[in-house]
């Protein structure tokens, strides 16, 4: 895999159309996760997550990018693994209630045919999800983080479906290794920065104002807050998860019509009164 491009000024222009999703009338809560990472290196992660996917009160849940720590193809999921447990569970959690998945900076590589054979609805990122009257504007988040021009650079280039056809033509193994080497690389350079980018205020304005909605939700920053951007639009980040920390950290948003969002555990989202 070639090394991205020099860093190149990296201007934000919103899609011409942005995709909706009318939630159904019989919907009376919606949760919303990401970036959960899942690797076997984090066993009590994993199993967090198939406890919630297989028991939350939810009328639907929302993935949001970066379920897993990475993807290097769809024919992962036919060996012997996580991929394959992973795989079981969406199957298993979407014949209990509608899975969206969205792509994120690191599993956007799943492919359409693996999201239908789990029965999982494929998620476009941006789209608005219309709820409770209102509409909410879903995506992963890393489009909009326009500051880490090196990343917007590798992002252009990875979503090129040239590119993708070239290294799917790999062997299953080296593309593994691949990915184990671009993540010791992410995280090298993640150290070596003094703050990470976080989302253009801007960026996420000029979105919103796009698909005319008051809210974006997203992730990818691993900073769970909620920021205000002036004329009554505001985003709220998601929680990363990670159970096998020092400092364990999950977070299911959940939303009910009438109702402000709620941050959660996952515990919590198996009760029907949170």
């Amino acid at each position: 895999m070639s090394a991205p491009p020099p860093a190149m000024p990296h201007a934000f222009a919103p899609p011409a159309a942005i995709a909706q999703l009318a939630a159904p009338p019989a919907w009376q809560a919606v949760d919303f996760i990401a970036d959960l990472h899942l690797n076997p290196a984090e066993p009590a992660t994993v199993a967090a997550w198939q406890r919630y996917m297989l028991g939350t009160a939810a009328s639907a849940v929302f993935i949001l990018g970066d379920l897993f720590e990475a993807w290097v193809g769809d024919d992962a999921a036919r060996q012997p693994g996580l991929e394959a447990q992973c795989a079981a569970t969406l199957r298993a959690a979407a014949a209990r209630r509608p899975v969206h998945f969205m792509r994120g900076n690191r599993d956007f590589l799943v492919g359409p045919a693996f999201l239908a054979a789990c029965g999982v609805q494929d998620l476009p990122d941006p789209v608005t999800l219309i709820f409770g009257d209102q509409r909410w504007l879903l995506s992963h988040g890393d489009a909009l983080c326009l500051d880490d021009a090196p990343y917007q650079q590798f992002r252009q280039q990875v979503r090129q479906p040239a590119w993708q056809r070239q290294f799917l033509a790999r062997p299953l193994a080296e593309r593994q290794a691949i990915a184990r080497h671009m993540r010791g690389q992410s995280s090298a350079r993640q150290q070596a920065m003094n703050q990470w980018a976080d989302v253009d205020a801007d960026a996420a304005r000029a979105l919103l104002a796009a698909a005319r909605a008051p809210v974006l939700i997203h992730g990818h920053t691993h900073r769970p807050a909620s920021h205000t951007l002036g004329a009554g639009l505001s985003r709220i980040v998601l929680s990363d998860w990670c159970l096998d920390a020092p400092a364990p950290r999950a977070e299911v948003l959940r939303l009910r019509p009438g109702q402000p969002p709620a941050r959660i555990s996952p515990q919590a989202a198996l009760t029907p009164e949170a």
